[in-house]
């Protein structure tokens, strides 16, 4: 019971510190030693720190660091090659500017669709929106979960063959791909964009209704984009929207090819006597995607070649970019490691495998929401609960007939809700870049992440124990 309440504090504790402000990456290390420690194991604390947590951190990082750097690359170019702002603009003059809040829930899809970081995106996209919400005489305070509601849900966590980490995670654990049960996702994005685009639209009409407009704003510097990485030289607005699209669509495609075309036609038997442990039907997702995003990379260089004015700086911060995200999330795995190897997580984890027997689908919708909203980070709190317990679910799932493709996507969609509580580091950025407080633009945002993605993923759990996965 004590190794128990250990767990309970250090959580807690993790989540508050967390929303103060305070790094994970040292958060992670710290939280975990106070566990150990206030479960009575303090004499074991450095052997725990050495061999658990970073053996645990390092396996990640070996794992998914080509995945975040080829993520943080390709966003990076996306940004500075002109790709992104012309891609936005294009939407912008096809959907109108009488559509304000779909045609900037549409950018941002189309971007974190095409494999550009959600903070990209965020920087990206909010110029555009503040022009056109102002034109709309729409409330400021809507743009942040306008936002969130492209490059946080449906494009994150739903919709089949997206590049994001989150949708990458589960593939060595389950032996599945970025496509997993397709047709569920597909219901689940509909859900989440019709559901979110109706709230954002009545929460407009009801603002107009009321005499409330764009609201007074200082957007003296607002029109430019604050971060060195989305910054535009007026020449890239001729960029032709058929080349700005092209890598996006090389993302997908050629993921979808090595996928479903060439790595099933290869006989991998040759590799088994130089890579004894290596199991190429639960890695060949994540190969899939690292040639997809490679490929990209490379072809929107070529591309720009003649018009680059500085790649090598592009390059270099592309590439330390994602050194951050990809460390958090590994730290909050370490941390997760630390928590699993005490002695009360035994009572935390047979309660969360109990809550419905029979039917591992519930299970792990609860234990990714609830680790998800405890870390604030969809990518953390997944991680977290396939290190520790992955290998059950996927037991549980062959057990009760469950195809793993279907846990795949109740895992990612699940991370997916309530990992936008107000301490997200990700909701404390994008609220940042708008220049707006908690107060007022979360409200909104909670109810575009969380409000429609649960009883989505309630939906896709309901179809896929009637009917499977599809």
């Amino acid at each position: 019971m004590t190794s128990t309440l250990a767990i309970v504090v250090s959580l807690a504790l993790l989540m508050y510190l967390a929303y103060r402000g305070v790094t994970v990456l040292l958060l992670a290390p710290l939280m975990g030693a106070l566990a150990v420690v206030l479960s009575g194991d303090a004499a074991l604390l450095l052997p725990i720190y050495t061999g658990t947590f970073m053996t645990a951190l390092s396996g990640y990082v070996l794992q998914f660091l080509p995945i975040f750097l080829l993520g943080s690359l390709f966003g990076q170019l996306m940004a500075d090659s002109g790709a992104a702002n012309t891609l936005s603009r294009w939407i912008v003059a096809s959907v109108g500017e009488k559509h304000a809040i779909v045609t900037v829930v549409l950018a941002c899809a189309l971007l974190t669709y095409g494999g550009v970081s959600l903070f990209v995106v965020a920087f990206a996209i909010y110029p555009v929106a503040v022009d056109l919400f102002k034109a709309a005489r729409i409330p400021k305070r809507l743009i942040p979960a306008t936002i969130a509601l492209g490059a946080f849900t449906f494009t994150m966590t739903a919709l089949p063959g997206t590049p994001a980490i989150q949708n990458a995670i589960p593939i060595p654990y389950f032996g599945t791909n970025v496509f997993a049960a397709p047709g569920l996702g597909i219901i689940a994005a509909v859900i989440m964009f019709g559901g979110g685009t109706w709230w954002l639209r009545r929460r407009a009409a009801a603002a107009h209704a009321a005499g409330e407009g764009y609201g007074d704003h200082d957007d003296a510097q607002e029109g430019a984009p604050t971060d060195a990485g989305a910054r535009q030289d007026a020449r890239w607005s001729i960029m032709p929207v058929p080349l700005a699209l092209l890598p996006l669509l090389l993302v997908v495609g050629i993921n979808a090819l090595f996928t479903y075309v060439v790595f099933p036609a290869v006989d991998f038997s040759f590799l088994a006597q130089r890579f004894p442990d290596l199991a190429p039907q639960k890695i060949v997702g994540l190969w899939a995607l690292i040639v997809a995003l490679a490929t990209a990379c490379t072809v929107l260089v070529l591309l720009r070649l003649k018009h680059w004015s500085n790649l090598k700086n592009t390059i270099n911060q592309g590439v330390f970019g994602f050194m951050l995200p990809l460390f958090n999330t590994a730290s909050e795995v370490g941390y997760g490691a630390i928590i699993a190897g005490l002695a009360g997580f035994a009572i935390i984890r047979d309660a969360v495998l109990n809550v419905a027997p029979g039917n591992p689908l519930i299970s792990e919708a609860v234990a990714m929401n609830v680790l998800a909203g405890i870390t604030g980070s969809s990518s953390g709190g997944l991680s977290i609960a396939l290190q520790t317990l992955g290998q059950d679910y996927l037991r549980m799932a062959h057990e009760a007939g469950i195809s793993a493709e279907l846990m795949h996507r109740v895992a990612v969609m699940a991370a997916g809700g309530m990992d936008t509580l107000p301490h997200c580091g990700a909701i404390i950025t994008l609220l940042a870049i708008c220049k707006l407080t908690h107060r007022q633009s979360y409200g909104d945002i909670a109810a575009v992440t969380i409000l429609f993605p649960l009883p989505a993923l309630a939906l896709v759990i309901a179809l896929g124990t009637m009917f499977g996965g599809f």
